[in-house]
């Protein structure tokens, strides 16, 4: 992969430090804190959506009174990347419809490239003919 992107240093700070201190760098927990750490507001109540100490994500987190129109796109996207959550009878908000109509954009790219990156490596053919079989 390329060089990341942050949207701030504390951004990159806190990516840094949540992947060390849960202790896992698997795909999951990279685009996850990825995402938490995008905003002052994820980074600030990231106890709400997630559980160190059991490495969990916390979906309460999501109908906490902090969140905004921003966070919880943040959250959407970084709760589908761990594991496809889709809120029952949201699913449209989950779509990238809904979540990439904003200027989060291109870091939510960089955490689906996380999240898929052994489908963005740079030494792979864009396209390769039934690659995409449906699951």
């Amino acid at each position: 992969m390329t060089q990341m992107i942050f949207s701030s240093a504390a951004h990159e700070e806190f990516y840094q430090d949540m992947l060390m201190r849960c202790g896992n760098r698997d795909p999951y927990h990279q685009a996850f804190f990825y995402c938490m750490g995008i905003a002052a507001e994820t980074r600030e109540n990231i106890h709400s959506l997630f559980d160190l100490e059991n490495d969990r994500v916390r979906f309460k987190g999501l109908k906490e009174d902090w969140q905004t129109g921003g966070s919880i796109r943040l959250c959407r996207l970084a709760l589908n990347l761990w594991n496809g959550h889709l809120g029952k009878g949201e699913e449209r908000l989950y779509t990238p419809y809904a979540l990439f109509d904003c200027s989060y954009a291109p870091y939510f790219m960089q955490a689906v490239q996380l999240r898929y990156g052994e489908y963005f490596r740079e030494d792979r053919a864009f396209i390769k003919t039934g690659e995409c079989l449906e699951r």
